[in-house]
């Protein structure tokens, strides 16, 4: 656990020193504002409920940003080498490595603790949607920094793994959200659909809601992917 933590801090040290890192805090943030006051007046309620769900499509190209350098980078720089050969288990490195990348990821949510602040100081919000919303953007953004992990263990391209980690949050997201509707999809298999879909499985988080099949979910995705990561850098280690 400490040699897991050690690489944690290591790579959120390093993404605050990346260039790349500001640009994203910068457009999160611009854009978190913008979601906000679109949907600010007297007569709309005082909730984060918008623009936590315009959040949502604001991280399917920002949180690859964040994760497209955790693995693919050590592979350019070759000290990928140095990890392997030192008793660090692939486990570590990859967990290591996702948690460093959460904790930048939590940071990028500070501004919508600012527009809750915004929100007190005009109206009477209710905390409880803006908690359970805020959770739910955690295990989202843990779910795809686990698929940005995958990716950077393809490729040492940092350009390729980010594209290949939008294309493959696109499914869950984007493809999800049309196919449904689609006249050859029967009632089972659509009600599957509505189940992989991102966005259906984080509603009821931005309503207040907290569902045990949700956290499921969002923890099982989380833990596949961050396993194939495991199991591709096991792969790379015999070659």
């Amino acid at each position: 656990m400490n040699q897991t933590l050690t690489i944690a801090r290591r790579e959120l040290t390093s993404l605050f020193f990346s260039p790349i890192a500001y640009v994203v805090l910068g457009i999160f943030s611009a854009g978190t504002a913008m979601l906000f006051f679109l949907q600010f007046g007297p007569n709309n309620p005082a909730s984060l409920k918008t623009t936590m769900e315009g959040v949502i499509w604001l991280m399917i190209f920002l949180v690859p940003a964040i994760s497209m350098r955790l693995l693919s980078e050590e592979f350019r720089n070759g000290t990928i080498e140095m990890l392997m050969t030192s008793p660090l288990t692939d486990t570590q490195i990859v967990c290591g490595k996702w948690l460093g990348a959460m904790g930048f990821f939590v940071t990028l949510l500070l501004p919508l603790l600012v527009l809750t602040v915004v929100l007190e100081c005009f109206s009477d919000p209710d905390y409880g949607p803006i908690v359970t919303g805020l959770l739910g953007l955690i295990l989202v953004g843990g779910f795809y920094l686990a698929i940005g992990t995958f990716a950077s263990a393809l490729s040492e391209n940092q350009i390729i793994t980010f594209l290949l980690t939008v294309f493959i949050i696109c499914l869950f997201t984007l493809v999800l959200f049309f196919l449904p509707a689609a006249s050859f999809i029967t009632p089972g298999i659509r009600k599957t659909l509505f189940y992989l879909h991102v966005n259906s499985q984080f509603a009821d988080f931005s309503k207040g809601l907290l569902d045990l099949t949700k956290f499921i979910y969002f923890i099982s995705g989380t833990a596949l992917f961050l396993f194939m990561a495991v199991k591709l850098l096991e792969s790379k280690r015999w070659r």
